[in-house]
């Protein structure tokens, strides 16, 4: 099955990958230049005046006149999607203005740092780290004499003076500090950090996995013509539907982030809307594709009951995909505010809900296989209307601009940053569902337990790939604040963290590689084929734990089209020659489907690691500093 996630965050570094497909910086000012032509007085509110005037343009200041700052290099970690997972393909983001809570946190974060250097007080956190400490001591030993901002940073003030001190003067003695190289940190700090952004992000994961999940438990023991059929029409959703929408609502990171910092905030909305209308208008051919797949699946799959099956699932689902589109579109209108945890309040809602309907509708009222996918529909709709709730009683409903004909104009940028980040997501998602498409191939038991050692996978995986994101962005944000040694740390923390996750993961399969398959089959011959080639799952877990960090540190560096080009090499010219000659040539069956799978993760992570030992991090800083001067 798919891995249901993002696979990068905004990245940072203009790669000339990313370039080859669209220069996405002249379009998105193009496209907010003539919308702001176009804004009229009465568009304006007094939202937009004072965020003319204070929060974006402070926010904007502060980023270009303080390179050094966190503030001027922040990223926030990132946010799911519905979109599977198989390579990092390299991408050319926008670096996203900053909310005033997201700039308050920096602050805070600033604060919190200075007090652990002993440069500030703050009640009792006056503990001194051990590299501030050493450099302190030796300092002391060598001469009383300092220079003037030596003298000035390593002068005392009272734990209630410096407790109060306002932003700007956090600011200052931020900026002091840093060029004096005071600033250290310790592997309990990034330990904290990375577990604090990872935490929220690995239980969003796991619930919006579980809306595909659900349905692979519920029809699972219905019988394995049931599951493969299930598994083939996931992966058509996939492809043909949720990566298409996820992918060209990409372009709303650009736009609506853009829209925001500019202070015209009905913008957002506007931008918005032309997106829903937009993913409506995609939806049409997409509907036709679902309509009539179980004839094109018939020529595609050998098993016809399957193809039949899977087409009356994709023929119910397509009822869902309106709302998912306007789900992705409204997920990323709030994000550009910087409210990032809509979403997670939303699955908290409607994945146990989904689960439960799945159970009810498939066992308890006995429907059977059809249950399954109008569980799928009912959460789809779900998942919008949650999220307009959110927004009316909550944050977000400033920037909504109303039901307008503009909404209808300007949809050549949109279109033309959209489609870098289709491309992108295509491509991600493609590898792992060739598997699932060529184990149809090896008949109806082999397609299921296809269809369950990939969810297997995927869930253990929704681990692992958060705390690549968390570290990616606490790199990318001590990268951008020139703390190249704190960086290296939490680098390093990161790197510790995946191959615990990866062990951890490891062990669990292997201790229970007799009782897994169970869970999601009663058919004994699908559950001996998974108990067979479930240790090469286990085998490779540590492998896709640390592939998965070491693309997190890359694109915390700025370099992540390193790890796209050595993704999209050992996955499309190794691993997937490798299994399908190891699957049909060799007739290793399903466990050559994985062979070469967990080869290109040992491949993947080997590479990634090596040039992560060698990079030239100075390289990054110094990129970083040159962004934050033209910002």
């Amino acid at each position: 099955m798919a891995r249901n996630i993002r696979s990068v965050d905004s990245a940072e570094y203009q790669s000339p990958f990313g370039r080859s497909f669209t220069s996405s910086s002249p379009i998105a000012a193009s496209a907010i230049a003539r919308d702001l032509a176009d804004y009229s007085e009465e568009d304006r509110t007094p939202t937009d005046e004072d965020s003319d005037t204070s929060t974006a343009r402070r926010i904007d200041s502060y980023t270009s006149t303080n390179p050094r700052s966190l503030a001027g290099s922040y990223r926030r970690p990132s946010y799911v999607t519905s979109v599977s997972h198989a390579t990092v393909v390299p991408w050319a983001g926008e670096q996203q203005a900053i909310s005033q809570s997201e700039r308050d946190q920096v602050i805070g974060e600033e604060r919190q740092l200075l007090s652990d250097n002993n440069i500030i007080g703050q009640g009792s956190r006056s503990r001194r780290p051990s590299g501030a400490s050493r450099r302190s001591r030796s300092s002391d030993h060598e001469s009383d004499a300092a220079s003037e901002i030596t003298a000035l940073l390593r002068e005392r003030t009272s734990d209630a003076e410096d407790s109060g001190l306002d932003s700007e003067e956090i600011d200052r003695k931020w900026g002091e500090a840093v060029a004096a190289g005071l600033i250290q940190t310790t592997w309990q700090r990034e330990a904290k950090v990375i577990m604090k952004y990872s935490l929220p992000l690995m239980v969003t994961f796991l619930l919006q996995y579980s809306l595909t999940v659900a349905s692979i438990f519920t029809i699972g023991h219905l019988g394995k013509e049931e599951l493969g059929a299930v598994s083939l029409a996931s992966m058509t959703v996939t492809i043909t539907g949720n990566a298409v929408y996820s992918g060209l609502s990409t372009s709303l990171d650009t736009l609506c982030a853009q829209a925001y910092g500019s202070g015209k905030r009905k913008l957002v909305g506007l931008q918005m809307l032309r997106m829903v209308y937009f993913l409506w208008v995609i939806t049409i051919p997409i509907m036709f594709l679902w309509y009539f797949s179980e004839h094109i699946l018939a020529k595609i799959v050998p098993e016809k009951e399957v193809a039949q099956m899977a087409g009356l699932y994709l023929k119910v689902a397509l009822l869902g995909t309106p709302g998912f589109a306007l789900f992705e579109s409204g997920k990323r209108y709030l994000q550009a505010q910087g409210v990032f945890s809509a979403s997670l309040y939303v699955l908290i809602f409607c994945a146990p809900l989904n689960a439960f309907m799945n159970w009810f509708f498939v066992w308890k009222l006995q429907w059977g296989f059809i249950g399954a996918p109008i569980a799928v529909v009912i959460t789809e709709n779900l998942l919008p209307l949650c999220l307009f709730i959110y927004v009316y009683f909550f944050v977000g409903s400033e920037c909504w601009c109303g039901f307008t004909r503009r909404a209808f104009q300007n949809w050549g940028p949109m279109i033309r940053l959209a489609l870098p980040g289709l491309i992108m997501v295509e491509a991600e998602c493609l590898a792992f569902e060739i598997l699932t498409l060529a184990s149809s191939y090896l008949g109806t038991s082999a397609l299921a337990a296809q269809s369950i050692l990939a969810t297997i996978s995927s869930i253990t995986w929704q681990i692992p790939f958060p705390l690549s994101i968390a570290g990616s962005t606490r790199i990318a944000n001590l990268i951008g604040a020139t703390l190249v040694d704190a960086a290296k740390t939490s680098a390093k923390v990161s790197f510790f963290g995946a191959a615990i996750v990866g062990v951890f993961n490891m062990v669990l399969l292997s201790t229970l590689r007799s009782y897994i398959p169970r869970l999601f089959s009663s058919d004994p011959e699908v559950v001996e084929i998974v108990a067979q080639v479930l240790p090469l799952c286990a085998a490779f877990q540590l492998f896709d734990a640390l592939s998965a960090n070491c693309n997190g540190i890359l694109r915390g560096l700025g370099r992540q089209e390193v790890g796209g080009y050595i993704q999209l090499f050992c996955y499309y010219v190794i691993a997937m020659p490798l299994s399908m000659g190891t699957t049909f040539a060799l007739g290793w069956g399903v466990m050559g489907l994985w062979t070469g799978v967990a080869l290109a993760l040992g491949l993947v992570s080997l590479i990634e690691a090596t040039f992560i030992s060698r990079a030239n991090w100075n390289r990054s800083v110094e990129e970083a500093i040159k962004r934050n001067e033209l910002t």
